[in-house]
């Protein structure tokens, strides 16, 4: 209700004449310098203390714990946003403030200011003077803005209330970690079902994120307890992904409230003990508060399979443990969460030999299908191989089953059907392990159906490949809506004549980069016609690596020691992200300064950075991608450093490939500058700071998409930043991009054919 009552105020106070300038008088005392070097400062501080929260946060914490801030930030800019936009149109005609510029109006409210509260607010526990430092920064946004008129009070307030409002709703969508519940609660609401606790123990958290403790009775009995909080989604979230991608039967149950899941729990642990396995008794069902239950249950004194000796786990207590598990599916009961803490033994005494148990059953289902007590068997088949063996898992299952109802579960002996953490400890530890299972299997059972069922709707990539290819089809169709494609022959011939020129240098500075960093003489005339011969092969390849392969290859065949040849390219491509990095932040940082007032930073070059920050932090803490990387760059990169030792004492050398890729990215910069400028009208303003952005930040999602030379992908940026980022009509940005494409990508092919077929007869390639 506040930020709809100040919205309003705001609307009437711009509605009578526009902004009150409070801050007018001291702004006549401060001089615009100071004014502006203190506003950057604090942007710029505001953008680098996020990208530190964002790379600590996936270092110690986990991707939902930067999911809240991330999607809190950018729904408070895109309402901010859209608040500006309305106020624009409500404000047509309005005389600005004296002394500012006439768009000033466009930044009522700050996007900037609401994106840095709302993250604040949402960003994980602890670092508070992370958090102070933010909390100042934003402060010191604000009050610049004001001062310097681009701002009211009143817009300031919507702004702060916008950030909060946001904030407020990520957390609740999201979920947040729920703090330790306060111990006198839990004693009271235990004294309610004659509980009495002398003391209670933290116990950490489950696999879901439940707070666990301990309850020391005073009749001696430890219990065990654990608060379910509605805050808390990131066990529903896991399911939910489960749910979507696994088929009916084999998708795990969603429980959506936390009474649910409370009477879920109970309903189990009764089930099981019906069925005469002992489960721990729930011992209590309270509420703590609106929102949080605590579930209070006997503690089950079991030792995990995962802490046994190998020679402890005897073939009397795998049948122990069949048996069991065939107790429950006689009442067609499912444990659902079959891994190596939630099976284990009793020890009942030193004279008494240990018995099997079970434990966890809160992810179990009664009256349940046949097809998911099948996948509980492959489960316990799967979770007895990792600790003895295939021949010794199987050869257990087959006695306490038979060999007929053992080997027809084989079909689901494969990951999608396992339990989380099960199929976790697979893929950590041993992943072929189920193809030996069903190896062994079928050599007992010849017989046995070997075709694997299909569990999976759809596989992860299937989705990531259906979601970009939609969402590049409706950003091109979306550009393609109106425009007449006949336009492109109405092409300025002048400005498409010197976007081929640039086209041209850029196959010329490819060329010097190469030689410039290679330690041996190339010819030049050669080593443009291997830049053509590359970009014949990247049509064929992802961004990037046709080049590189071509490059290599002509830099060896020329006599360069190959572990010399692919230092030296290496170090082209690093030189290239070195320059291409900076260049795309400083030009992004302009394209936001279009009025002195505005001072924070665009968009685009906060979405790069935060992005920048996450991709690498992923990269670095995910080990197959750290490996995969790794591999990748190493042949290229090992001798890099040694070789940049070298350059330095060959200045000329550097300068010529330092030059060469910084001609490469003007004249790139240049072509598609020149291509907009053939179809834009002479009214139509192009920025060439803006339009270097755009090439900038498409060659870069070229550069990562999977297709060849990016297809697909590049468009679709180039076109969409043109709209957004240059204000070229699409009428204009569509034919301007394919008369750009046609001369960097599909132009050079022909000639790149006959440059290939010219140096492979020559075997210099």
């Amino acid at each position: 209700m506040l930020v709809f009552l100040v919205l309003f105020l705001v609307t009437d106070v711009m509605a009578e004449g526009g902004p009150i300038d409070d801050a007018s008088q001291l702004r006549a005392v401060i001089p615009p310098g100071l004014l502006l070097a203190v506003a950057v400062g604090a942007n710029l501080l505001l953008l680098v203390l996020i990208c530190y929260v964002v790379l600590r946060t996936l270092i110690i914490g986990g991707v939902r714990d930067l999911l809240r801030p991330i999607v809190a930030a950018a729904a408070a800019y895109g309402m901010t946003s859209w608040v500006n936009a309305r106020m624009k149109i409500a404000t047509i005609g309005a005389e600005p403030l004296p002394g500012l510029p006439e768009d000033v109006l466009t930044a009522t409210t700050l996007g900037y200011v609401a994106a840095g509260i709302a993250f604040t607010r949402t960003m994980p526990a602890g670092q508070p003077r992370v958090r102070s430092l933010l909390w100042g920064t934003n402060a010191v946004v604000a009050v610049t803005a004001v001062t310097a008129g681009v701002s009211s009070i009143l817009a300031v307030l919507f702004t702060v209330l916008v950030g909060l409002t946001c904030a407020a709703l990520a957390r609740y969508v999201i979920g947040v970690r729920m703090p330790p519940p306060v111990t006198g609660r839990i004693l009271d609401e235990l004294a309610r079902f004659d509980l009495v606790a002398d003391r209670i123990l933290p116990d950490g958290t489950d696999e879901d994120g439940d707070h666990r403790h301990l309850a020391d009775l005073t009749d001696g009995r430890r219990i065990e307890l654990t608060v379910l909080g509605s805050e808390n989604t990131s066990g529903f979230w896991r399911r939910l992904r489960a749910l979507l991608l696994l088929r009916g039967p084999v998708a795990p149950r969603i429980l959506y409230g936390i009474r649910r899941r409370a009477e879920h729990a109970a309903l189990m642990s009764a089930a099981a003990r019906d069925a005469g396995v002992p489960a721990p008794r729930v011992l209590a069902l309270g509420e703590l508060s609106p929102g949080t239950v605590l579930l209070a249950r006997e503690r089950s004194h079991i030792r995990a399979l995962d802490t046994l000796r190998p020679e402890q786990v005897t073939d009397t207590l795998l049948a122990d443990l069949w048996e069991l598990l065939g107790a429950l599916h006689r009442r067609r009961v499912v444990h659902g969460d079959l891994h190596g803490a939630t099976v284990g033994i009793h020890e009942n005494g030193s004279d008494d030999p240990p018995t099997a148990a079970l434990t966890g059953f809160d992810h179990g289902s009664v009256a349940a299908a046949q097809l998911r007590i099948s996948l509980d068997t492959a489960a316990m088949i799967t979770l007895l191989a990792l600790r003895v063996g295939v021949e010794r898992a199987v050869a257990s299952a087959v006695r306490a089953l038979g060999v007929e109802t053992a080997a027809a579960v084989l079909p689901l002996l494969q990951p999608p059907g396992l339990p989380h953490r099960l199929r976790a400890e697979l893929r950590r530890t041993d992943r072929a392990l189920l193809g030996r299972l069903r190896e062994h299997m079928v050599s007992l059972a010849p017989e046995a159906p070997a075709e694997p069922a299909r569990l999976e709707r759809m596989r992860p990539r299937t989705i990531v490949s259906f979601v970009v290819a939609t969402v590049v089809g409706l950003v091109l169709v979306y550009q393609l809506a109106g425009v007449d494609l006949a336009t492109i022959r109405h092409a300025d011939p002048l400005w498409a004549l010197a976007a081929f020129v640039m086209a041209t240098t850029c196959m010329i500075a490819a060329a010097m980069v190469l030689i410039g960093f290679v330690p041996a003489p190339l010819p030049l005339w050669r080593t443009v016609l291997v830049q053509y011969a590359a970009s014949f092969v990247r049509i064929a390849a992802p961004a990037g690596l046709g080049s590189i392969a071509i490059n290599s290859r002509f830099v060896i065949k020329a006599g360069v020691p190959t572990s010399l040849a692919l230092s030296a390219v290496g170090l082209t491509q690093l030189v290239g992200f070195l320059v291409h990095a900076p260049l795309l932040l400083i030009c992004a940082y302009l394209t936001g300064t279009s009025y002195w007032t505005g001072f924070s930073p665009s968009p685009t070059v906060a979405l790069i950075s935060v992005l920048g920050t996450a991709l690498m932090a992923a990269v670095l803490l995910h080990p197959r991608m750290r490996r995969a990387v790794i591999a990748r760059l190493r042949p290229y990169l090992l001798g890099v450093l040694p070789r940049l030792l070298d350059m330095l004492q060959r200045p000329m050398s550097l300068l010529l490939g330092v030059g060469g890729t910084l001609l490469l990215t003007v004249a790139f910069v240049l072509c598609l500058h020149f291509s907009v400028l053939a179809f834009a009208g002479p009214d139509t303003r192009v920025s060439l700071v803006a339009v270097a952005v755009v090439f900038l930040a498409g060659n870069a999602i070229g550069s990562a998409a999977p297709t060849p030379g990016g297809l697909g992908a590049v468009e679709a940026a180039l076109i969409g930043g043109l709209t957004a980022v240059v204000g070229v009509p699409a009428v204009v940005a569509l034919p301007a991009v394919l008369l750009f494409r046609v001369l960097t990508f599909w132009f050079p092919v022909l000639p790149g054919w006959l440059s290939f077929s010219h140096l492979q007869r020559r075997e210099a390639i």
